[in-house]
């Protein structure tokens, strides 16, 4: 989306949140907290609403999205800064060969030569689509498999290098359930109308995209069918999204020798290498009925079926790296009738976002140097340590855990290591060969070249400095195997605020409570809370105090599965509970140390609001996001996170503070009466 008016963001340097001791004055600059209200709804109702409805007013969902809002805002920026990264690289038509200058720009110019592409047809595919053609037994399929997982292809299942749940310091090889087209299994047997018209839709669109391939309407028509059902039957076996969220019941280390007697029509030690494993003495095998169930279909199925599935999922993952044909096609299924988006995106959006994907490690390094103020590393271990300050004081208070839990739990709080704002070291991509010649070999190879990175990894101690995300990606996440929480470098961005320093209830509300406050909860959410100070699967509580920290996740569980995000859909409760549980304990957390600056011990008001509303409105901006019905209703089928408004509402109804700060009383549709509220950390 453009950036919309009024709404534009920079990063806060250390010089202003650091070194500036001179009190803002906000009174004729533009506040967005209070621009973007909605005075016609009641803070007591609608609390999402009242924070961010205005805006949402004066900014229409552009047809070339799927929704919008602050992550959209901040990420239009950062993309126009990785958008001048590229362009300039390629612009140095004489950067020198293997620089990172010449691979950013080289990459990024192949996929702006749409004249090129359109040349080139299907013949990036066509050494990749005539060794499918030549498998001719159980042997030739799964080396054949492999190789297409080396480029990206993950198709028939999921198979990865990653650290041992129980043994955080070693590596393991890890088969995860996968291969389906439609990603969740859940839209294979949902009886809705719109997932049923989905599945309608889908089968239309294998069958568009094998024509386009060159298979004739007849044999295209049939084997769209035959593909529906080979992905129907490998969903009927994969597990659903909440059971997924149990480690131990998905830890199932096995010996090949086990794995081979599960899966006797596999010949495992004969298929590894083709996937990069030389040898393997145990696998993990997270859902062993559904490598039971692969084992049937790799009889009960042809290997001529076998081929027309691998050749869907080929052009399923490169399709959008060909000709228009290929593009507009995926865009109709994926975009339009997935998510609603009428309008594709300018070709150098999508391009920017492809280069920043692929090779975004070495983006970083230049995103770091020339955008990033110095200092902003600093600022956020300052917020983030204040954070953890309170966590532990709160830990400390708790009335419903052990002293002896209690003790772990702080341990655990006290090593969690805080990644912030970029890499010490990069990542070596120094092999990977980038040219001007071919877009889809661009992507081909630096996949190769993630794929490789993994699996070397396999028999080598665990880097605990490794990062899995760029310092350009605004998110942030929590590793349980490594007790750790990273948050990139443009998490220091607040939009609105543009040549001052935010207030601290807006810093606390953002970068305190929905960030940092968040990514530490998960190390004590349903999940997290599962592995010990070292980033071991381990049972570290009392008997008693574990039947009452999921008697507290149950709560939330029930309250979250009565909200109802759209007619006849409703959140998947259990799916969400490791998010909610995280945004109930951020910003909790983040209004803590809130308390101790000046602003809140002062009580001064900025635009009218106290310093509490001032923090609520804060963290309601922190989730100003709207999203089209259609990839509302995606969210709701596939993701662990709760849609935004919930990550508000359903937050803020259970803290008092709340209810006093605006005044919620019975009746009130954000009130929720002290028996019902949730209070966990």
């Amino acid at each position: 989306m453009n950036i919309t008016k009024n709404l534009c963001f920079l990063a806060v340097s250390a010089t202003l949140l650091m070194g500036c001791n001179k009190k803002e004055d906000f009174s004729e600059q533009e506040d967005p907290l209070m621009t973007h209200l909605d005075t016609t709804i009641s803070p007591a109702d609608d609390f999402f609403m009242y924070a961010n409805g205005r805006w949402f007013k004066e900014n229409p969902i552009p047809a070339s999205e799927r929704g919008n809002g602050i992550f959209h805002t901040i990420q239009d920026t950062v993309q126009a800064q990785i958008r001048k990264i590229c362009e300039t690289s390629a612009s140095e038509t004489n950067a020198k060969k293997g620089s990172n200058i010449q691979k950013i720009g080289d990459f990024y110019a192949s996929g702006m030569d749409t004249v090129a592409i359109e040349k080139a047809g299907l013949n990036p595919l066509k050494l990749d689509l005539k060794r499918i053609d030549d498998i001719n037994d159980t042997a030739s399929l799964f080396a054949t498999i492999g190789h297409l997982h080396s480029i990206g292809v993950h198709t028939g299942f999921t198979l990865v290098v990653s650290q041992d749940d129980k043994i955080s310091s070693q590596h393991a090889l890890v088969l995860w359930q996968g291969g389906l087209g439609l990603d969740n299994r859940d839209y294979y047997f949902n009886t809705d109308a719109e997932t049923a018209n989905i599945r309608t839709e889908y089968v239309k669109h294998l069958e568009a995209m094998a024509k386009l391939a060159g298979t004739d309407d007849a044999t295209a028509k049939k084997n769209a069918s035959m593909i529906m059902k080979f992905e129907t039957e490998l969903a009927n076996s994969s597990l659903k999204m909440e059971a997924l969220r149990d480690p131990v019941k998905n830890y199932n280390k096995m010996t090949l020798a086990q794995l081979q007697k599960l899966t006797p029509n596999i010949d495992w030690a004969k298929a590894l290498p083709a996937f990069g494993i030389a040898k393997a003495d145990s696998i993990i095998v997270s859902q062993p009925g559904f490598y039971a169930n692969l084992n049937k279909m790799v009889k009960s199925y042809s290997i001529e079926d076998w081929k027309v599935y691998l050749k869907s999922q080929l052009l399923a993952e490169y399709g959008t790296y060909l000709s228009k044909d290929f593009r507009d096609e995926i865009f109709h299924f994926k975009g339009t009738v997935m998510n609603g988006v009428t309008k594709q995106k300018p070709r150098w959006k999508k391009i920017t976002d492809h280069t920043d994907s692929a090779l975004g490690e070495l983006i970083g390094q230049i995103y770091v140097a020339d955008y990033l103020p110095k200092g902003s590393k600093e600022k956020l271990l300052e917020i983030g340590n204040n954070i953890r300050t309170v966590y532990a004081e709160h830990i400390k208070n708790l009335d419903w855990m052990s002293e002896p839990t209690k003790k772990k739990a702080l341990q655990k709080l006290d090593k969690i290591v805080m990644k912030v704002g970029y890499p010490d070291e990069w990542k070596d991509m120094s092999s990977v060969v980038i040219s001007r010649d071919s877009y889809c070999a661009n992507v081909m190879a630096t996949n190769k070249w993630e794929y490789d990175y993994m699996m070397q990894k396999f028999g080598k101690p665990v880097d605990r400095k490794e990062w899995s995300i760029f310092p350009q990606t605004y998110n942030a996440y929590y590793n349980p195997s490594n007790n750790e929480i990273v948050i990139p470098a443009c998490n220091i961005l607040v939009p609105g605020f543009e040549g001052r320093m935010p207030d601290d209830a807006v810093l606390y509300g953002i970068i305190g409570g929905s960030t940092f406050g968040h990514e530490i909860t998960h190390g004590f959410d349903d999940q997290g809370s599962q592995y010990d100070e070292n980033g071991n699967l381990k049972n570290w509580w009392t008997a008693e105090d574990l039947v009452k920290f999921q008697a507290k996740t149950k709560l939330i569980v029930v309250q979250y599965s009565k909200f109802e995000p759209l007619p006849g859909k409703f959140v998947n409760g259990d799916a969400t509970q490791g998010e909610n549980i995280a945004d109930l304990g951020g910003v909790v957390m983040g209004l803590e140390a809130f308390k101790k600056t000046a602003q809140y011990k002062n009580n001064e008001k900025i635009g009218g609001m106290t310093p509490e509303q001032r923090y609520f409105l804060a963290y309601g901006y922190a989730w100003q996001v709207n999203y089209k019905k259609e990839t509302l209703a995606m969210q709701i089928m596939t993701d662990v996170h709760s849609p935004a408004q919930y990550r508000v509402n359903g937050v803020l109804a259970n803290l008092p503070e709340f209810h006093k700060a605006f005044n919620v009383k019975p009746g009130d549709k954000m009130y929720q009466p002290d028996s019902l509220r949730v209070v966990i950390w």
